[in-house]
C-alpha cells in the first residue's frame, strides 16, 4: 500500500516552551479553541469549580496548576492536521521536555511581555538550538504592563544568541493597550479583550493610513507607532526562511493568550511560515518523509497508568516516514523482533481515540506490554537502521527510598520500575551490600515528590524518601578492565549499581572525581550513561 504524500503535507508538529507561568498552557488551549477540538478553555489557576488546562491530566498537575508531563494534542486547522506537544515548563521537568523536543518540527517559544527572557527559557533554548530546529517567539501577556519590546527583541537577541524578525508589533501595553500592527499588510488590529472561553475573537482593522487612526488610537500612540515602524524597518533583519529554517532567526509575535487577541494571527502565519515533516537521521542515514514511504517511528516518551482504571501503559511514538496502519508488522530495531501494532490512540491529554491510520509528523500512543523503551525504532523497512538515540541526563539530586508498609514490596517493586521505565527518575542500589536501600536520582527534587504521589495513589504503597547529599554521578566507562570494589575512592563516594547491575559513582563534590581519576589511572568516567 503506497503512501499518501498529500496527508503528510499537511501535517505540522511543534513543541511549546517557555518558563512557568509565561501563559504557555494558556496558548495551547486557545489554539485549540481555534481549531474546534475544545469549546471552553479551562483555567489553569481559579477556584476549585473551574475547568482544569485541557493538557494538564495528571492528578498532582490539577492541584499544584503546574505540567508535569508532556501532552500531546491534536486538531484540524484550514486544511493542516496540527500536532501540538506541550512540554513542562518547570525545570524540574526538563528532561522530559528535552526527550519531547526530538519529536518536534519546530519550537513555540512563549515569553512572559513582563519578564522577558527567563531562566528555563534559556535552558530549553540552548536545546533547540543543538537540534537547529525553526524557533518561533510568542511574548504574551500584552495586555499587562510590558517592558519595552525593543528591549525585549535585544534581551532574546543577547540571552539567547538569535537574531529577531518582528512579524508584527504592539501598541502601548496594560490598560493602555491598543492592538498591534501588521508590518507586512500595514494593518492595524484594534485590541478588544474577549471572554476566556470565547471562540471568536471580535476585532477591527484599520489601515496605517486611515486619517482617523489618531482618533482611534490616540495621536501620541499614532506618533510612537510611526516612529517605532521606522526604526524597524531601517533596523531589524528582514524575513528570511532560509534563517529560520536553521534556528538562526526567530519570527517575533505579540498578543494576549488570555483574551485571545493575536492567537489566530499568529497561528495564521505560523502554518504557513512552518514546513511539512522534516528528515530524521538514522544510523544508516537520513529517512525522508516526502521520499520514503515505508513505514519508521521512534518512542520518545512512555507513560504508565494514564487510564487508573485499566493500568496500561502507553508508549508515545512520533512517526517519521511512511502510514501507520492498525495491525501492520513492524521490527522492533532494539528488541530484535517483529511486532503487531494493533492498539494506538491519539491524544486529548488523557482523552483518547483508537486510530485506524496516521501518517509522518503524527504522535500515536501505542499500547505497550513492557517491551518498548525510550528512543526505541520501529520499522517496516526491508533493511531496518535505528534513529539516532535520544539522550539520558545525569540525576542531579538524590534520595533514599524505602517503603513504610513491607508486605507491599511487590506493589512497590512494580511502581518504581514502571515509572523508572518512563524517564523521569532513574534507580539505583548499592553496590554488594545486600541491602534493600532504593537510590533514586532525579534532574529536579519536585520530580521526587511526584514519584511519591504517584506511589501512593497509583500503586497504593507509602514509602519514605530522604534526600542524600550526592550531587555528581558517573558512569564507569571501562568496568570490566577495573577491580570496582578495590577503586581507591575518596570519603564522600558511593558505589551503586543501575538495574542492569552497571557499576556508578556518586560524589559529593565534584574535585573528588578528579581526585578519584587520579588515583586509579586506569579508570574511565563518563557524565552519560549507555544504560
Amino acid at each position: 500500500m503506497s503512501t499518501n504524500f498529500n496527508e503528510i503535507k499537511k501535517r505540522r508538529t511543534f513543541a511549546i516552551i517557555s518558563h512557568p507561568d509565561a501563559g504557555k498552557t494558556t496558548l495551547t488551549e486557545k489554539l485549540l479553541l481555534y481549531g474546534g477540538a475544545i469549546n471552553l478553555a479551562g483555567s489553569v489557576k481559579g477556584r476549585k469549580t473551574a475547568k482544569y488546562a485541557v493538557s494538564d491530566w495528571m492528578d498532582i498537575e490539577k492541584e499544584r496548576g503546574i505540567s508535569v508531563t508532556s501532552s500531546v494534542l491534536q486538531f484540524s486547522y484550514e486544511g493542516f492536521c496540527i500536532n501540538i506537544l506541550d512540554t513542562p515548563g518547570h525545570q524540574d521537568f526538563s528532561e522530559d521536555t528535552y526527550r519531547t523536543l526530538m519529536a518536534a518540527d519546530s519550537a513555540v517559544m512563549v515569553i512572559d511581555a513582563g519578564k522577558g527572557v527567563e531562566a528555563q527559557t534559556r535552558k530549553l533554548f540552548k536545546v533547540c538550538t543543538l537540534r537547529h530546529i525553526p524557533i518561533f517567539t510568542f511574548i504574551n501577556k500584552m495586555d499587562r504592563e510590558s517592558r519595552d519590546p525593543f528591549e525585549l527583541m535585544d534581551e532574546i537577541e543577547e540571552l539567547l544568541g538569535i537574531r529577531t524578525c518582528p512579524i508584527n508589533w504592539p501598541i502601548g501595553c496594560g490598560k493602555n493597550f491598543k492592538g498591534i500592527y501588521d508590518r507586512r499588510e500595514r494593518t492595524i488590529t484594534r485590541y478588544h479583550a474577549a471572554h476566556a472561553g470565547t471562540h471568536a475573537l471580535e476585532t477591527e482593522v484599520c489601515s496605517l493610513d486611515d486619517p482617523e487612526l489618531g482618533q482611534r488610537i490616540g495621536e501620541d500612540y499614532r506618533q510612537q507607532l510611526a516612529e517605532e515602524i521606522e526604526l524597524l524597518d531601517g533596523a531589524s533583519d528582514g524575513l528570511d526562511m532560509e534563517r529560520v529554517s536553521r534556528g538562526d532567526l526567530t519570527p517575533v509575535f505579540f498578543g494576549s493568550a488570555l483574551t485571545n487577541f493575536g492567537v489566530e494571527t499568529f497561528l495564521e502565519h505560523f502554518l504557513k511560515m512552518t514546513s511539512a515533516p522534516l528528515p530524521r537521521k538514522t544510523r544508516g542515514g537520513k529517512v525522508d518523509p516526502m521520499k520514503q514511504d515505508f513505514f519508521s517511528a521512534f518512542v520518545f516518551k512512555i507513560q504508565a497508568n494514564m487510564n487508573k482504571a485499566h493500568r496500561d501503559r502507553i508508549a508515545f511514538v512520533r512517526i517519521c516516514s511512511g502510514e501507520y496502519r492498525a495491525g501492520m508488522e513492524v521490527t522492533h530495531v532494539q528488541g530484535g523482533r517483529k511486532v503487531r501494532l494493533n492498539q494506538s490512540t491519539q491524544m486529548m491529554a488523557d482523552e483518547r481515540k483508537i486510530v485506524d491510520h496516521a501518517y509522518a509528523g503524527d504522535i500515536i500512543g501505542l499500547f505497550d506490554p513492557g517491551i518498548f523503551a525510550i528512543g526505541d525504532t520501529l520499522t517496516d523497512a526491508r533493511d531496518p537502521e535505528p534513529f539516532e538515540g535520544i539522550p539520558t541526563f545525569a540525576p542531579e539530586h538524590f534520595a533514599s527510598l524505602r517503603q513504610v508498609d513491607t508486605m507491599k514490596r511487590k506493589q512497590f517493586t512494580k511502581g518504581i520500575d514502571q515509572i523508572a521505565q518512563e524517564g523521569a527518575i532513574q534507580i539505583f542500589r548499592e553496590q554488594n551490600t545486600g541491602m534493600e536501600e532504593i537510590i533514586v536520582g532525579a534532574v529536579g527534587v519536585l520530580q521526587f515528590e511526584v514519584l511519591t504521589y504517584r506511589l501512593k495513589t497509583e500503586y497504593n504503597v507509602e514509602v519514605r524518601l530522604d534526600q542524600l547529599p550526592y550531587a555528581y554521578i558517573r558512569w564507569i566507562e571501562n568496568p570490566q578492565e577495573v577491580d570496582v570494589d578495590q577503586i581507591q575512592g575518596t570519603s564522600d563516594m558511593k558505589i551503586i549499581q543501575n538495574l542492569k547491575g552497571n557499576p556508578l559513582l556518586l560524589f559529593r563534590h565534584e574535585w573528588s572525581i578528579r581526585m578519584v581519576e587520579d588515583r586509579n589511572p586506569g579508570l574511565r568516567l563518563s557524565e552519560f550513561g549507555k544504560g
